[in-house]
């Protein structure tokens, strides 16, 4: 079962994290509250431990934006607010269990079980679209003006990334970890591997393109004409 671990404090994000694995759960980790929203609206989670205070965007902010998109991934958040007014917000903003810090382990572990046992209904639609370009999830097909092309499986999961965050720069770490997963040790230069071909396939349907981004990552560009 594969959870998210979102906690701007290091140290204690590093802990839930090896407390989870030690009861099987694949985990996956970010101190930001901006590409946590990236990561909890593209992977389907069992759960989500999810802290209230985060630089970027706050834990309320991505629970509403995750609930206003039909995502129903279980959400327990993490918060030194005890005051019952700031749990009451919390449920209501869609978090499903609600835990003060501190807290006992053994509480976290036991709340992230039950989530996680919770029926989840994260289904990504099978076909997305970016201007007139459809591409199909299932079978990794691109279309574009009657052309397409089938990807690789790396090759469609960097595409699907970059057009459900079109207008946005993707940075290469956020590709990386989301597509090869966060304990994953790849080098910069495989992911602009996969992109260089990725590139290609769009071309050869003439379809949009991908802009590099010098110094940050990649970003989607319609196709020209």
């Amino acid at each position: 079962m594969r959870v998210l671990v979102v906690e701007d404090e290091v140290s204690l994000a590093q802990a839930i994290a090896r407390l989870l694995e030690e009861e099987n759960f694949q985990v996956d980790m970010t101190h930001d509250g901006e590409e946590a929203f990236l990561l909890a609206t593209t992977v389907p989670y069992e759960a989500i431990v999810l802290d209230w205070m985060l630089p970027g965007m706050s834990g309320i902010d991505i629970v509403t934006q995750v609930r206003a998109r039909t995502i129903s991934t279980p959400i327990l958040m993490l918060t030194a607010k005890d005051a019952v007014a700031n749990r009451v917000e919390g449920l209501n903003a869609g978090a499903d269990d609600y835990l003060v810090k501190p807290f006992a382990t053994e509480e976290l572990i036991a709340r992230v079980h039950a989530l996680a046992r919770r029926p989840n209904d994260f289904m990504p639609d099978t076909t997305i679209l970016y201007e007139d370009m459809r591409f199909d999830l299932t079978t990794r097909t691109v279309s574009y003006q009657n052309q397409q092309e089938v990807l690789s499986p790396k090759e469609a999961s960097i595409l699907e990334m970059l057009i459900r965050h079109s207008g946005q720069v993707l940075t290469r770490q956020q590709l990386m970890d989301t597509v090869w997963g966060y304990e994953a040790d790849v080098l910069e230069g495989v992911l602009d591997t996969y992109v260089h071909h990725l590139r290609k396939r769009l071309a050869a349907i003439e379809g949009p393109s991908i802009q590099t981004v010098r110094g940050v990552g990649y970003l989607l560009k319609k196709a020209e004409g």
